[in-house]
């Protein structure tokens, strides 16, 4: 019975698309983790200046945010697969103009690779969605989600690791790596003919702008709290793509813990939502995670007590392993509030979506000032103490249930 059972699970046609796709995105996340390490340190050597570098980097995310609003408008009747291949089409244009921009380190070069950047990022987010939502079926989704995740987390550990290494090669060895590992991914989804040819549905009238953004500003009043936790961890994540690189690559020098730096941060990611699963949260989820961020921003701020590269690679493992549990927890929160909103629940996840965004416009900049200040290390013990007394405050105001204008919200018609 259970040679049956494991025959007919792993010849699932659902299993198999989400494997296939989950393969695909695996090579596009592991070319974008090379460049997400290489960036910063190209930019920091090009510019001098890590305000500047978090200012550029920013750039991205303010294209990304324009094209969550823009995106809807353009793709009606586009198939997951070719928001797939756009998104890879993309991914060559950022490395074949980032590998321009060694030649000729010109500004405007580099603002056009950030702005391809946020909008690939944006494509593939999109064709994520879509994929999941009406290619898997409803007691799937989370398993699908799952399982891409894994991939993800595991492109974005082996990134930073294997671009450390091709830097030692060269300057633009990791582009050409990262063009490579693209291809890779083109080659797996031409091969996979027909897997991913479900359209998008779009209704092109329902599309408003401005009254997305009142339904945001209605939306904000009620669930603040998840909000702001959502954009603290967004700034994280920001501030260790940024800043964490450059850090990396000095470390590096003193030993070969110093290159995991990034990918060491990473690492939790791939087994604490497994963790928080077991633990069986069903109740007191917001709190759980403001307790967790606390804990993260307490342990930042001991990062630089030791100046061992053994001791500031365990407090941040430990540090990032407390922030890994806020994230499905987070996630919940949010599942539990969509699950109240009907057929508008488009406009949370709208919303929640852009918090990304919005921390990855002002946490780079921000993290490259405080860098220029006061060091690299110390951008990491501000963030800690920041971490620290935000999520300490939202443990006292936060209300214990987010109650939502239902009869208002039963009257929005898009």
């Amino acid at each position: 019975m259970f040679r049956r059972f494991q025959i007919s699970y792993i010849k699932d046609p659902v299993l198999i698309k989400v494997i296939s796709l989950s393969l695909i995105l695996f090579f596009i996340f592991l070319s974008d983790a090379i460049l997400s390490y290489w960036v910063p340190n190209f930019l920091d050597m090009t510019l001098v200046d890590t305000t500047k570098v978090g200012l550029v980097l920013g750039f991205s995310s303010v294209i990304g945010l324009l094209a969550d609003l823009v995106i809807p408008q353009l793709i009606r009747g586009v198939t997951v697969r070719k928001l797939v291949f756009l998104s890879i089409l993309a991914s060559f244009v950022f490395s074949f103009t980032l590998l321009t921009s060694t030649w000729a380190p010109f500004i405007l070069i580099l603002l056009t690779s950030m702005a391809v950047w946020g909008i690939y990022y944006e494509l593939l987010g999109f064709a994520q969605q879509q994929f999941v939502a009406d290619a898997t079926p409803l007691r799937f989704h989370s398993a699908a989600w799952g399982i891409l995740g894994v991939f993800k987390s595991l492109s974005y550990f082996l990134g930073p690791i294997l671009a450390s290494g091709f830097l030692d090669m060269g300057e633009r060895v990791p582009l050409y790596a990262a063009l490579f590992f693209a291809l890779i991914s083109f080659l797996i989804l031409t091969l996979h003919k027909g897997g991913h040819d479900r359209p998008l549905d779009i209704d092109m009238s329902q599309v408003n702008i401005f009254r997305e953004i009142e339904h945001w500003r209605v939306l904000f009043v009620h669930v603040w709290p998840v909000l702001i936790m959502s954009l603290m961890m967004g700034v994280i994540d920001a501030t260790f793509w940024t800043v964490g690189p450059i850090l990396s690559e000095k470390l590096a020098s003193e030993s070969w813990l110093g290159s995991m730096f990034v990918s060491i941060y990473v690492l939790p990611s791939l087994f604490m939502g497994f963790v928080v699963a077991k633990w069986g949260v069903y109740k007191g989820k917001k709190k759980m995670a403001e307790k967790f961020l606390l804990l993260s921003g307490i342990l930042f701020t001991l990062l630089t007590i030791g100046e061992s590269i053994v001791w500031q690679s365990v407090i941040v493992f430990i540090a990032s392993s407390a922030s890994a549990v806020s994230y499905p927890l987070i996630d919940g929160v949010y599942s539990d509030i969509t699950s109240r909103m009907g057929r508008e629940r488009k406009h949370l996840i709208g919303l929640s979506n852009s918090t990304v965004s919005i921390a990855y416009i002002f946490g780079p900049p921000l993290s490259g000032f405080i860098s220029q200040f006061f060091g690299n290390e110390q951008t990491f013990v501000v963030l800690g103490i920041s971490l620290a007394l935000i999520s300490g405050v939202l443990l006292f105001v936060t209300p214990k249930k987010l109650l939502l204008p239902q009869e208002e919200i039963s009257e929005w018609k898009d």
